[in-house]
């Protein structure tokens, strides 16, 4: 019987590692290891882009590339861990259970927005974070146009002044009027705890959100948060009302449930705390990719953060260690010391800065130009070619 590599979940952390695990088997030429990718989808789904519009188009088939590695795609979703027994319980596409052996497991299941069952905001808000949610808000914000012409149906609420609130917010004037008409009027309000427009983005950023708000007519309302929702708007926690069609709501982020039933350290999200060749500490054959490792990047205190930029890097180490254990061979340290942001901030541009205290180098369309590279090419997984898969699984190779 083969021995087994098993990677859970196929988003940025997952990919990689199922591909820098072959490329590792290949420089041994090993053909007595399996390697097998457990997933609900063989795609890629480009979350990154998912505040954009055109959503549906946002994924990368991932068959023909597994094939062309010789990686198995197993279609599923893992529901049990048995770290004694070294099998994954899963449930099929069709609902039926079954349980998987491995040798080397790499978890790599991701991350996902926790909403408050409280205050009308499950039902009634939109979010950005998985396919089917961004689908069913673009889908909402079409046909918005059959509605009777009022304020709150021009009107859109993002809550959370971060990363996601940001980019969802710059991205929705443009993204109403081609629903609406160009001519019309549409607000666009962003409602954050901060005391102060982007704050959690730092000081090196934050004169680029305050300029691109202004220029997009974007307004901000601070120092209170979003109480509850309902299909006609808001009411904030300082009693103060918006009248809303459209509640998009950007904050709350935590690791996949399943970093729960691993025996182990967790950081606040839920992420597992891993060595330098991202084993979970406690661990003797289980690794973790992506947003569930809370990974070291530097000696300086630093921290991988839930982004596509660290889920790749780590994927390239996590399956590349893995199964450089399971050979016997030396690992390779997961180091990320560069760290980079690139903000998009809608039609007005966007902004790029380097450094975890983020220097600013670009703005606007200089910016902007290296954002849309960003986002329509660097992320997206290589070509279906062996040769060229494999080279792009190295984890040497930097990522910014």
């Amino acid at each position: 019987m083969k021995q087994h590599i098993l990677v859970i979940g196929a988003g940025f952390g997952g990919v990689w590692s199922a591909l820098s695990a072959a490329r590792q088997l290949d420089m041994h030429d090993r053909h007595d290891v399996q390697i097998s990718v457990l997933a609900p989808q063989a795609e890629l789904r480009i979350r990154p882009r998912f505040y954009e519009a055109d959503v549906h188009t946002m994924f990368a088939p991932l068959d023909e590339l597994f094939q062309s590695v010789g990686v198995r795609f197993i279609k599923g979703s893992a529901n049990s861990i048995d770290e004694q027994g070294k099998t994954v319980g899963y449930s099929s596409e069709f609902g039926h259970q079954g349980t998987l052996r491995y040798d080397r497991l790499v978890l790599a299941t991701g991350s996902q927005l926790i909403r408050p069952d409280s205050g009308g905001i499950h039902e009634h808000a939109f979010d950005v974070d998985q396919i089917e949610e961004a689908v069913y808000l673009e889908q909402h914000l079409k046909t918005l146009k059959n509605q009777p012409y009022s304020t709150a149906r021009n009107t859109v609420v993002v809550v959370g002044g971060g990363f996601t609130g940001i980019e969802t917010a710059t991205e929705m004037p443009a993204r109403l009027r081609a629903a609406l008409g160009d001519n019309t009027d549409v607000r666009v309000i962003v409602v954050d705890r901060a005391p102060q427009i982007g704050a959690a983005m730092g000081e090196g950023i934050r004169p680029a959100i305050v300029e691109a708000s202004e220029h997009l007519g974007i307004e901000w309302v601070l120092n209170t948060s979003a109480a509850a929702v309902d299909a006609y708007g808001v009411t904030l926690a300082d009693g103060k009302r918006i009248e809303a069609r459209t509640v998009i709501w950007t904050i709350g982020f935590r690791a996949s449930p399943l970093t729960e039933l691993l025996t182990g350290a967790r950081n606040a999200q839920g992420r597992l705390h891993v060595d330098h060749n991202l084993k979970v500490l406690g661990q003797a054959d289980i690794f973790a990719a992506g947003d569930v490792a809370y990974a070291a990047t530097d000696d300086l205190g630093n921290f991988s953060a839930m982004s596509c930029q660290h889920a790749i890097a780590l994927g390239r180490h996590a399956g590349n260690n893995a199964a450089a254990d399971l050979l016997g061979v030396a690992p390779t340290t997961y180091r990320q010391p560069k760290y980079v942001t690139c903000l998009d901030l809608g039609t007005w541009g966007a902004v790029f800065t380097e450094g975890w205290d983020r220097q600013l180098k670009l703005v606007k369309e200089e910016a902007k130009s290296l954002k849309t590279q960003i986002n329509t090419q660097w992320i997206y997984p290589p070509a279906a070619d062996r040769v060229t898969a494999l080279a792009a699984a190295d984890p040497l190779i930097p990522v910014a």
